[in-house]
């Protein structure tokens, strides 16, 4: 007689499903209350959402009429945040400019001077700066190329930006390094119900096809847009809703502009420009689908959309060229009626006690910018589940790296890198760059990828620390081939190196190139003028002499 499940000591006390920055930012605060924890993620850390976001520890100024208290929680996190992971963040400084004459132009800029004025009182627990109102003299110097006719005036904000895989990542790496384990790769097929309790999941690894079963005390389902499809692995169809809701960034190769502005689409939705690393976003459209999940796709009606629309206010982004585009599904709270963008951005914790499935929850909703906030509180709910009274340190201990920000052109000077390269190194990994320097010796030092850039010690690092199993995952980590090449001059060399440390063939190494370089040059396609196509030819080259055929 088979022995039940529920009989067995369970393998972890908590099994999360799902790598995105709430997944990972629930297991780091187990993780710190002394839980056993075991994440299982069915693509890499931060496929989704989480690494296609805007990329932004925002105050929520949106919710600022009417849930006040929402916009002071995502102040008071954005400063948490700042706390734990300094060397991620970096200032954005946004202005939202007001066109029209007369009174009708006046009124809209006394009604942003007004909100703003509300706004800057939640400023200080972002460590951000008072908006000021400025003419339209003032808002061309603030903004060089700003589209003078019929400019009135603008008004400032303050913003935060940050890498999302980044965030994803070092919630991960130290989740693990306090106990955790943290599977790629891996889909739940199974969450296991015994009279009506979850006893665990079975799994299996996609790249191995190698299947287990982990039993756990607790499992949460923190898929986001995927949280439907993987309630109904307990056979909880229909019982978990969410609002998928597209979004799609287009990527630059230079920063057009040092400063975040704000403008409008065609239909009147606020889109923007953001200057980002080396180089710039535009963002974001918001409309349902119901597409695969997994191979969301950006139509060029999308690109033009935006690109519309932020050249009616800076009319020389025409002269960047768009060298990608990234597409998530938000996990937005379920409604039915409301237009995408009055959807609550808000979050939900669901016990499925009441499904028969005790010991189940689902995390619904969510934002980055308070991912640590609704981390916390699932915690809070988990570890009373478990009698775990330990209390949520994830607002006052640093993630990894986080504990010193280096000086970059001290560190350019004692391993003989450029200063630039050495600062962009600190902004991925905070006061772990110089070891990892050092461990990689005079070779460590060589620069993989120029745009970024990516070292060959940054590569190595992504496989042997932070658990990336193929060369989509190291470029997660690291920005790989994200910049005007798109992988031409760096895949085959990043993919050496990655298969180095995984013992990959010679053939694997290649197609790792190809796999890469064909996904980004996929990125570009909804993009591309005439001009840019022909460009392509140096791609299509490429690829077939790493022997992979040529698809749009």
């Amino acid at each position: 007689m088979a022995i039940e499940l529920s009989a067995r000591r369970p393998d972890c006390d908590v099994l999360i499903l799902g790598g995105g920055v709430n997944g990972t930012g629930l297991a780091r605060d187990l993780a710190m209350r002394g839980v056993r924890v075991l994440l299982v993620e069915r693509n890499d850390l931060a496929f989704g959402a989480s690494g296609n976001s805007s990329g932004m520890i925002h105050g929520g100024p949106r919710y600022l009429t009417t849930h006040p208290e929402v916009t002071r929680s995502s102040c008071l996190d954005s400063g948490y945040i700042q706390h734990i992971a300094p060397h991620m963040i970096f200032r954005i400084p946004f202005l939202m400019p007001v066109y029209g004459r007369g009174a009708k132009a006046r009124m809209w800029l006394d009604a942003y001077d007004a909100f703003f004025s509300v706004y800057d009182d939640f400023q200080p627990l972002k460590r951000g700066r008072r908006h000021t109102r400025l003419t339209a003299d003032e808002s061309e110097l603030a903004v060089p190329g700003l589209n003078p006719e019929k400019l009135w005036g603008a008004v400032t904000f303050d913003e935060w930006g940050i890498n999302g895989a980044r965030l994803c990542n070092a919630n991960a790496l130290d989740a693990r390094e306090r106990g955790a384990t943290v599977l790629v790769h891996t889909t739940a097929e199974k969450i296991l119900v015994e009279n009506g309790a979850v006893v665990g999941a079975r799994v299996r690894d996609t790249l191995t096809g190698v299947a287990a079963t982990y039993t756990a005390r607790v499992v949460v389902n923190a898929t986001g847009a995927w949280g439907p499809i993987t309630a109904a692995l307990a056979g909880l169809e229909g019982r978990v809703k969410v609002r998928p809701g597209k979004g799609i960034h287009l990527v630059l190769d230079r920063p057009v502009t040092d400063v975040g502005v704000m403008c409008n689409a065609i239909d009147g939705r606020q889109i923007f420009i953001e200057p980002w690393g080396n180089t710039c976003l535009i963002g974001t459209t918001d409309d349902d689908t119901y597409a695969d999940l997994d191979n969301l796709p950006v139509t060029t009606d999308e690109v033009r959309y935006l690109l519309e629309g932020v050249e009616t206010v800076l009319p020389r982004v025409r002269e960047a060229r768009i060298v990608g585009t990234t597409v998530a599904a938000r996990p937005t709270l379920y409604a039915y009626g409301p237009t995408e963008d009055a959807l609550s951005r808000e979050h939900e914790i669901v016990d499925h006690t009441r499904d028969g499935a005790k010991g189940l929850y689902s995390l619904l909703g969510g934002k980055l910018a308070s991912y640590r906030l609704f981390a916390e509180e699932a915690a809070d709910v988990v570890a009373r589940d478990l009698g775990v009274d330990a209390r949520c340190g994830t607002h006052n201990t640093p993630l990894p790296g986080g504990d010193r920000v280096p000086d970059a052109a001290r560190l350019a000077a004692r391993f003989g890198i450029t200063a630039y390269a050495a600062a962009r190194l600190i902004s991925r990994h905070g006061s772990r760059a110089e070891p990892m320097l050092g461990d990689g010796g005079k070779r460590g030092a060589v620069t993989v990828c120029t745009s970024e850039p990516v070292l060959a010690c940054e590569v190595r690092y992504a496989v042997k620390v932070e658990g990336a199993r193929t060369l989509h995952d190291v470029a997660r980590r690291t920005n790989l081939a994200y910049g005007p090449c798109g992988g031409s001059e760096c895949a085959l060399a990043a993919a050496v190196i990655a298969g180095d440390e995984l013992g990959w063939s010679a053939s694997e190494v290649r197609a790792q190139a190809a796999d890469l370089m064909r996904a980004r040059r996929c990125s570009r396609l909804p993009a591309i003028g005439a001009s840019q196509a022909r460009a392509e030819g140096v791609v299509d080259a490429a690829l077939r002499s790493l022997g992979r055929a040529v698809t749009a």
